[in-house]
């Protein structure tokens, strides 16, 4: 695996760029709200299909807007990170209890 570290100086350049990721943040963080919310009232986790499925439509609602400023791909990719790591959390709490060793 490979990993690319960028540092993002503030100048004009960066705007567009500071803006996306400050959506991206403002989407994940909504998600991770409703996926804790959904899940206190149905004791169920919320599939990325249900999740994505939800972010278009709020896409085109008035306090949401903005989130159109960023590509759809976007949106799902934030949606579907959102739920692997539900699914990675969710079994590696079931191997716990059960007694199994992860190795790393």
């Amino acid at each position: 695996m490979k990993a690319y570290i960028f540092k993002l100086y503030a100048s004009k350049r960066n705007k567009r760029l500071h803006r996306q990721v400050d959506i991206a943040a403002a989407i994940w963080n909504h998600c991770i709200a409703l996926h804790k919310r959904y899940y206190r009232i149905y004791g169920k986790h919320l599939s990325s299909a249900r999740l994505q499925l939800h972010m278009t439509k709020l896409k085109h609602r008035e306090p949401y807007l903005f989130w159109n400023q960023l590509g759809s791909q976007a949106i799902q990719d934030v949606a579907q990170r959102i739920d692997k790591a539900y699914q990675r959390f969710f079994d590696y709490a079931k191997g716990k209890k059960a007694g199994k060793k992860h190795l790393r």
